[in-house]
């Protein structure tokens, strides 16, 4: 990176924020100074940052931080498709998220995010054949953050996971770009099958709080699930889905409704 006036200039747009944001911070409230410069400024990159944030967050006496930011590490310079995704899920948080007016505190406080990130690092495990250590690193990302993932999940990138406590996400489970889920959501199977049995997410769908996606279904893109609804059907592109049992009522007012955020149900057919 080019340095202007002793200072470091990122082509990183989504990191020089975060830098910007954390010197900000730093300036109004100088009692985070120690917290904000060992978890972002003192370090160069996004992904250095995240390592460092997700280490402290997930180590415990069996994995140290030292150890635990070590596999991370190995994970983000290996693929570094890794790192593309946290910035589209930053993107994706500060846009959507009402509650959210920064990028430095997803990074630093916000559950679903880190998550989600954690789960990226030991997908990444499993498809090394690590299986032990993808699944402690589950594991400690669902004792931490109380978001349950199993490695193998696939994830696209730009998804908010919002509040975060509650969620369950199975094995062959798929979650494809631009999707916002919030919490309690449940993307499970029906009982006690074995192979494909978990739920297909398709670009740009909204689930509501409390929602349970059950069995190998397919929620069509840009599709809306209401909140608290037990989900056995499939759900066509664009449609609503609502209610127990869920049924579809009505169409959706917009092409991604994870991005609007807007959770009212069409008044139902007569």
């Amino acid at each position: 990176m080019p340095m202007i006036a002793n200072k470091i200039v990122s082509h990183d747009p989504v990191w020089s924020r975060i830098r910007l944001e954390a010197a900000e911070a730093v300036a109004n409230e100088p009692l985070l100074a120690s917290l904000v410069h060992s978890a972002v400024l003192h370090h160069k990159r996004l992904e250095d940052a995240l390592s460092y944030q997700l280490a402290n967050r997930l180590a415990n006496d069996d994995l140290s931080p030292l150890v635990m930011r070590e596999v991370i590490n190995e994970a983000l310079s290996a693929d570094p498709d890794i790192g593309n995704a946290v910035r589209a899920d930053l993107v994706a948080v500060n846009e959507r998220d009402p509650a959210c007016r920064s990028y430095l505190k997803p990074l630093l406080f916000f559950k679903g995010f880190l998550a989600i990130q954690g789960h990226r690092v030991a997908h990444w495990l499993w498809h090394q054949g690590r299986e032990t250590m993808a699944f402690l690193l589950q594991s400690r990302v669902s004792e931490v953050f109380q978001v349950d993932i199993h490695p193998a999940t696939k994830f696209g990138r730009g998804i908010l996971i919002d509040h975060g406590t509650g969620v369950v996400i199975g094995e062959t489970a798929v979650i494809e770009d631009d999707v916002s889920m919030l919490q309690n959501v449940t993307l499970g199977g029906t009982g006690k099958e074995t192979g494909d049995r978990h739920p297909k997410i398709r670009r740009g769908v909204l689930i509501g709080a409390g929602a349970n996606i059950l069995g190998n279904i397919e929620i069509g893109e840009g599709a809306k699930i209401g909140a608290g609804s037990v989900v056995l059907i499939p759900v066509p592109a664009h449609c609503t889905a609502a209610g127990v049992p869920a049924k579809i009522v009505g169409d959706c007012e917009c092409e991604q409704p994870a991005r609007e955020m807007n959770h009212a149900l069409p008044h139902e057919a007569e």
